[in-house]
């Protein structure tokens, strides 16, 4: 049954189709201490639900099995980095919003295994929204492991790529976990820019650029606003770093839903954008969750950093948005400019 389930996951798009367990993922404590240290910042709601993490009965009650994919969003094109005056946003938001794109193959999945059971067979499908430990359940699935960054690595695929599952009551046969292979390999660390990833397997995600970025809904801390750069939307920085890379497999169910006007976008003209060219130009991306005053912040910031006194009369418009967010970014990016350009 197995092979029929990860023959139909290939014939619907998925690169990797594994399989483990509902038994609570050994690492369930570990969550429960990064919970503790508030690592988890503002995101208050991995507090509310993670009886249903530690416990996958929690989630579907009698669940037997669940079944990790894996979806290669890697595009070999976008190597290059952002040029002066550009920002830089994370490859995986350079799509159509991954959660839409994976919904219809997923929920189509779901249902071919629901019916390799009785009556009596149930199955839910998650797109990175379920209160799962999907890192920890895909290493024991043997789809992956967990690296010194705390992302997933493939050795098919790298770091680039999406997660979801199916848990459901249906048992099936699991496969092999897979091993951590990093070794002494601690480039990822080194990679960050914030000091996010003070030791290996630990991540504060209250210094991550992509929790600062898009996850933090109001100031940026303003020590940490130097060391962001140009990054406008998410950080691929310990991902990018990882050897295992070498190995990335070019996206094909990803490929006709690639937003390459995303990959480098000028600063000045996002800085300009209202509600409706906002909502506009994003529509049907991640980058909506960030809001208007969510991305113009972002924008302000690595305008702060990278930009020449050019950037100053759309700063200085900024300063008189109605955003509060966003006009004291702008003052603070008025202010690092004034500085860098002094004299």
């Amino acid at each position: 049954m197995n092979d029929a389930i990860r023959q139909r996951a290939r014939e619907l798009g998925f690169d990797i189709c594994r399989i483990t367990s509902a038994a609570p993922p050994a690492s369930a404590q570990h969550l429960t201490d990064w919970l503790s240290a508030g690592h988890q910042g503002e995101m208050a709601w991995l507090q509310r639900n993670a009886h249903k993490r530690i416990d996958p009965q929690q989630i579907l009650p009698g669940a037997r099995s669940i079944i990790c994919l894996a979806t290669s969003y890697h595009a070999a094109e976008w190597q290059a980095e952002p040029t002066s005056g550009q920002g830089a946003v994370a490859r995986y938001a350079r799509h159509t919003d991954y959660h839409d794109v994976l919904a219809a193959p997923l929920k189509e999945l779901s249902h071919f295994i629901t019916a390799q059971g009785d009556s009596n067979t149930r199955s839910l499908w998650y797109v990175d929204t379920g209160p799962l430990l999907e890192r920890d359940l895909a290493q024991r699935a043997g789809l992956g492991f967990v690296g010194k960054h705390t992302n997933l690595i493939s050795r098919q695929l790298g770091n680039w790529f999406f997660l979801s599952e199916i848990i459901t009551t249906l048992e099936l046969p699991p496969d092999k976990p897979e091993v951590n292979r990093c070794g002494t390999c601690s480039r990822c660390l080194s990679a960050c820019p914030t000091n996010a990833l003070p030791a290996p397997f630990q991540l504060d995600a209250r210094r991550c650029i992509s929790y600062l970025t898009i996850e933090l809904k109001g100031a940026i801390p303003v020590e940490l606003r130097p060391l962001i750069g140009n990054r406008i939307y998410g950080c691929d920085d310990c991902l990018a770093a990882c050897p295992w890379n070498r190995f990335a497999k070019e996206a094909s169910l990803l490929h006709p839903h690639r937003r390459n006007d995303l990959s480098t976008p000028e600063l000045l003209s996002l800085l300009k954008l209202d509600a409706p060219g906002f909502k506009q130009l994003f529509a049907g991306t991640p980058m909506l969750r960030t809001k208007r005053r969510g991305l113009l912040r972002n924008v302000c910031v690595a305008l702060g950093n990278t930009a020449g006194k050019e950037a100053l009369p759309a700063l200085e418009s900024a300063i008189q948005d109605s955003e509060p967010l966003i006009a004291e970014h702008a003052a603070w990016a008025i202010a690092e400019i004034n500085k860098r350009t002094a004299g």
